[in-house]
């Protein structure tokens, strides 16, 4: 069962920062880059949410030692 939720975590994370390197190339993004220098602030949380819920899994579904 945890092999599932963690697979899930895994494949959302990825999903996630997929979607925000996509975004990043948006009008919006392009227009705050314009105006401020740095992307917008919900794409700069969402990357990192991504990247934690990615780590998340990977740690999840990391072999423990004391399984061998």
């Amino acid at each position: 069962m945890n092999r599932i939720v963690f697979s899930a975590l895994l494949v959302m994370g990825i999903l996630l920062v997929g979607f925000c390197i996509g975004a990043t190339e948006s009008f919006s993004s392009d227009l705050s880059r314009f105006f401020t220098g740095t992307p917008t602030n919900k794409m700069i949380w969402m990357l990192i949410g991504g990247i934690l819920v990615t780590v998340v899994g990977v740690a999840g579904l990391w072999p423990d030692v004391k399984d061998y």
